[in-house]
């Protein structure tokens, strides 16, 4: 049995994984609400058969799904940002 456990989520989108009593998380699944765009393809190159996804996402919603992913993961410190409970981490008290 599996549940969706939600890391974040704004007014058009839910970022999430699945949490399975028998295992750790290893995917994470992003569901967008009335994408601007969207297009799915499947082509063919010599014998290698290619699937892609495509979606359009506003910029201001991808920065924000971005700050609460590196929240999330605790990986401030990795793009330049405070390491321990200063104004912006994971850990800080305050939003």
């Amino acid at each position: 049995m599996s549940t969706k456990a939600s890391i974040a989520a704004g007014d058009k989108f839910h970022l999430y994984n699945e949490e399975l009593l028998s295992s750790e998380p290893r995917s994470v699944f992003l569901s967008l609400e009335k994408p601007a765009s969207f297009e799915v393809s499947k082509e063919t190159y010599k014998d290698r058969v290619v699937e892609s996804l495509t979606v359009e996402i506003p910029s201001e919603i991808l920065d924000e799904i971005a700050i609460k992913w590196i929240k999330y993961r605790k990986l401030q410190g990795a793009v330049g940002g405070p390491v321990g409970m200063e104004w912006g981490s994971p850990d800080c008290p305050y939003e």
